[in-house]
């Protein structure tokens, strides 16, 4: 018999949807931008992506219970990979676990989404200055994906354009940590990674016009890699990712407001 829904259980009808671009970019950071074309994937790191898929994209908010039962009822697997699958969540700070309760999709809150931000920042700094010694390979890695941030960006921005823009921009993002030469570096910021496209697509849904010139920041900062001057190329990114921080710091507050 199907368990009655309240306000703290989720839908997890979204665990059922066909993989697409948004699954591949979690896959790839719960794998630590591991190819899984290259490495055999668990069950749990599978059941892992999809959960993180629903939970990055707000199919499944902040404080809602992920029971494992009903998971393995939806997915049709046993406990054993569900409860190592949370884990893993647990692992990249989306879930959360509390006695009696059991797992708990953690919600953003003010702090969070600050030091998220302040890590990021500090090590995309490091990472720029370091790729920027020799920056073919960085121009590189920005040409290969920029026509597929150029096309997730609709005719009418709207909450299906922030998420195809948030994943593309994600990608991109882990494609330039991927290919550091520092890979201590690449694995912290993959290390955030997830947190930080919750939190991205959390400000580009509140306020899908601000695309638009995001996307002309990403060709600023191409530009400025292209010129082989790593001060404005570090101020470019910056200055974008504050913005993405703010943003997010905003709509973050207005759901506070709405509860």
């Amino acid at each position: 018999m199907a368990r009655k829904r309240t306000e703290d259980l989720p839908d997890l009808s979204g665990l059922l949807l066909p993989r697409d671009q948004r699954m591949t970019a979690v896959e790839q950071s719960l794998l630590r931008h591991r190819s899984s074309a290259q490495v055999a994937v668990s069950l749990a790191e599978q059941i892992a992506a999809r959960l993180a898929c629903v939970i990055t994209f707000d199919l499944i908010h902040g404080g809602q219970r992920l029971l494992e039962q009903d998971i393995c009822e939806i997915l049709g697997v046993s406990r054993a990979p569900v409860r190592e699958a949370l884990r893993i969540l647990e692992r990249d700070r989306l879930v959360e676990f509390q006695a009696r309760r059991g797992a708990l999709v953690t919600a953003p809150t003010v702090r969070e989404v600050r030091n998220v931000f302040d890590v990021r920042i500090a090590l995309y700094v490091m990472l720029l200055r370091e790729e920027m010694k020799e920056p073919k390979r960085l121009l590189a890695v920005l040409d290969s994906h920029m026509s597929a941030v150029e096309r997730s960006v609709s005719q009418s921005v709207d909450d299906q354009s922030a998420d195809d823009y948030a994943t593309a921009t994600f990608l991109l993002n882990s494609s330039i940590a991927a290919a550091a030469s520092n890979q201590t570096l690449a694995d912290l910021l993959q290390s955030v990674s997830l947190q930080t496209l919750r939190y991205v697509r959390l400000g580009l849904a509140r306020d899908p016009g601000s695309i638009p010139r995001s996307l002309e920041s990403w060709h600023t900062l191409r530009a400025a890699v292209a010129a082989g001057k790593a001060a404005p190329v570090v101020r470019i990114a910056v200055d974008r990712i504050e913005r993405i921080r703010d943003a997010a710091l905003v709509a973050l507050e207005d759901t506070r407001v709405s509860d």
